[in-house]
């Protein structure tokens, strides 16, 4: 069965998995390129009998699936990708599987960016590099208080960092407790209250219909004028337009950002221009250790489907669930 590797921009698949074992049984192709059009990428995977999906990169609705007649099996990197349309795969019989992922990428990553900014990292060497020397005061983090949107695998891992800082922790989503906020060292609060007492809110909570614009023009508003406003999850969460609005008015007073509404973004962004934004091109999974777990779980799915016994399946909407 041939396979196509989509949107592996690093050109890292080949190198961190070992495909041998399939490459001896087809073709195994990598594009490190990204196709918006659909009739281009239906008339590049035609050929294909799987796909492997970087997660988020490439939506796949039915438009697309309907129209691959040799399709038997797509991948997703990651445990789940909103952009496959899954009833579309299993109306076909197309079988969906994924891949494990690591947490503690974007955790590291969410931490660089909170001091980078802090210290004011990128300029301070841009100057340095230009023959000057300090020009800026950084701001400490030890004593500020850290507001975490989202309590989850990575959200409680951040927050557990910033009380290693010494910071003062607070939380909110949903669905958070008491108990579950104290078991990471947080303190869970309103959500009134989170965004009024941040001196750093850093958003991860997953996107959804529930989450979307959950940041807009009134919640920004409401920040502190020297907060700091951190996004490593997904760029919808936060309204982008309400975003630049906010960052002129001078509430909140910074942004770091490694998400967009459309990645890549266009290269006019403002986003991308605005100085008191520090901005990064979704790197918050990309290391060696996780781009190694995708592309090695890639080649189990596609060998334990092969074998006629799928892994990792994800279920169809009101479908009977994941397999083991």
């Amino acid at each position: 069965m041939d396979i196509a590797v989509l949107d592996d921009y690093a050109d890292a698949a080949l190198q961190l998995a070992d495909w041998s074992a399939l490459q001896a049984q087809g073709r195994v192709d990598v594009d490190t390129d990204h196709v918006d059009d659909v009739d281009q990428l239906v008339e590049r995977l035609q050929p294909y009998g799987a796909v492997v999906l970087m997660r988020e990169r490439t939506p796949f609705p039915a438009a697309v699936i309907d129209r691959l007649d040799r399709l038997r099996l797509i991948v997703t990197t990651g445990r789940r990708n909103p952009v496959i349309d899954l009833a579309a795969a299993a109306r076909r019989g197309i079988v969906v599987s994924h891949t494990d992922a690591s947490s503690s990428s974007t955790v590291e990553l969410t931490w660089a960016l909170i001091l980078a900014h802090s210290r004011h990292l990128v300029d301070e060497v841009a100057a340095l590099r230009s023959g000057g020397w300090q020009s800026t005061i950084g701001r400490d983090v030890a004593g500020a208080t850290l507001g975490v949107l989202g309590l989850g695998r990575i959200g409680s891992r951040v927050a557990e960092v910033g009380r290693a800082f010494g910071m003062d922790v607070i939380a909110w989503s949903r669905t958070l407790t008491p108990e579950r906020a104290a078991s990471s060292g947080a303190a869970a609060v309103t959500f009134s209250e989170l965004l009024s007492r941040s001196d750093v809110l850093t958003v991860h909570v997953p996107l959804n219909d529930g989450t979307r614009a959950l940041l807009g023009a009134e919640e920004l508003a409401a920040m502190k004028p020297d907060a700091l406003l951190v996004n490593t999850s997904r760029g919808p969460i936060v309204d982008g337009a309400a975003l630049r609005d906010a960052l002129a008015a001078g509430r909140p007073g910074g942004a770091a950002v490694d998400v967009f509404d459309v990645e890549p973004p266009a290269a006019d962004d403002p986003l991308v221009g605005i100085p008191r934004v520090l901005a990064t091109p979704h790197l918050g999974y990309v290391t060696r250790g996780g781009m190694a777990l995708f592309y090695r779980g890639a080649v189990e799915d596609v060998e334990a489907f092969l074998a006629g016994a799928p892994v990792r399946v994800l279920a169809a909407p009101d479908g009977p669930g994941s397999r083991p």
